[in-house]
C-alpha cells in the first residue's frame, strides 16, 4: 500500500458533501468525518503506521491525544511506537483527580501532540497552552488531515512543529484520481 492508496481509502471512507460548520466557525461544503476512519480498526492501524515515522525516535515521553478525535489515533500510534499515550481533555475535570490529561503526569514531560484534523489549530493551541501551564514541554506533533486553513502556521507561531499526514489537497486528489 502506498501513501496515495491510504489517502484514497481515507477519502472514500470519510469524505462527505453538504454544509458543515467547523469548530473555527467556518462553513465548509465538504467535510472529512474523522470518526468514520477512526472507527475502522484496519484503516486506523494503517494511519498510525504511516504517522509513526513522523514521531521522533528520541525525546518524547508521551503521546498527547486530544479529546475526542486525537485519542483513538494516539492509542493506535502508542501501540505502533511503544510510546505511552495520554488523553488530553478540552478542560480539566472539576471532580475526582481534576486532571487535564489522563493516563499520567504532564509536569516536566516532553509531550507529542496527536490530533485528527486541524483547521485553524484552535483546539491544539488551547491544549498546548494548558499543558504548558502545567509544566509540560510541548514542541511537536502530528495530525492526520491539515485543512490548509492556517492551522499549521498558527501553531508554528507558538513554537509547535505540527506535521500533517495529508493535506486536504492531497486527499481530494487521491479521491478523484
Amino acid at each position: 500500500m502506498t501513501h496515495t492508496d491510504l489517502a484514497r481509502d481515507i477519502f472514500d471512507r470519510s469524505h462527505l458533501t453538504g454544509e458543515f460548520t467547523l469548530r473555527s466557525g467556518v462553513v465548509a461544503n465538504e467535510y472529512f468525518d474523522k470518526y468514520l476512519f477512526e472507527s475502522d480498526p484496519v484503516l486506523l492501524r494503517r494511519i498510525a503506521e504511516a504517522l509513526a515515522p513522523l514521531v521522533p525516535a528520541e525525546g518524547v515521553d508521551a503521546l498527547a491525544g486530544l479529546e475526542t478525535g486525537g485519542i483513538p489515533i494516539a492509542v493506535m500510534l502508542s501501540q505502533v511506537t511503544g510510546i505511552p499515550a495520554l488523553f488530553v481533555r478540552k478542560e480539566a475535570k472539576t471532580y475526582g483527580t481534576c486532571r487535564l490529561a489522563e493516563g499520567g503526569e504532564v509536569e516536566g514531560r516532553r509531550l507529542f501532540i496527536v490530533e485528527d484534523v486541524v483547521t485553524s489549530g484552535g483546539a491544539v493551541l488551547d491544549a498546548v497552552g494548558e499543558l504548558r501551564d502545567r509544566g509540560a514541554v510541548v514542541e511537536q506533533g502530528v495530525c492526520v488531515i491539515d485543512r490548509e486553513s492556517g492551522g499549521l502556521k498558527n501553531l508554528s507561531d507558538i513554537g509547535i512543529d505540527l506535521k500533517a499526514l495529508f493535506t486536504m489537497t492531497e486527499l481530494k486528489a487521491a479521491g478523484t484520481a
